[in-house]
């Protein structure tokens, strides 16, 4: 079982407070609000975290992901996006709402996981993310008292 203090809860509130603002950006502010926003699910079971991304045409040597101090970033630039020459395409968009901004996703992760051993896998436009738990006995360093 894995010990909480109240900055996890005040942790969790922010992420989900990020996330519900997210979505009213979203739904208010069109393509525009939503460039960047990354929808995820963060499951957790006995002996791992697991966290699903979606990130659709995001291509894999783009992706930076980084785990340190149970939170996880995913980063990606943005990619220009040129003609067949090369140089910059302007276009007049009658309705844009697909993503095309980078993004950058920071997670708070709901325990404490084993950084070296986390691994990635990339299919269909969905990132998966699988980060194995502490264990109590790795969590910390016992300090003797005399």
């Amino acid at each position: 079982m894995t010990r909480r203090t109240p900055f996890d809860d005040v942790n969790d509130l922010f992420d989900q407070l990020g996330e519900e603002l997210d979505e009213v950006g979203a739904t208010l502010g069109g393509a525009a609000s939503a460039a960047g926003t990354v929808r995820v699910d963060v499951l957790e079971r006995d002996d791992e975290v697991v966290v699903r991304a979606d990130l659709p045409g995001v291509d894999t040597d783009d992706l930076e992901l980084t785990v340190s101090d149970r939170q996880l970033t995913i980063r990606a630039p943005a990619a220009a996006q040129t003609d067949e020459e090369g140089a910059a395409e302007e276009h007049r968009y009658h309705l844009r709402e697909r993503r095309t901004g980078g993004l950058d996703r920071r997670l708070h992760l709901p325990a404490a996981v084993v950084e070296e051993e986390a691994t990635a896998s990339y299919d269909d436009g969905v990132l998966t993310v699988v980060l194995p738990k502490r264990t109590a006995a790795e969590e910390g360093t016992r300090i003797d008292v005399e």
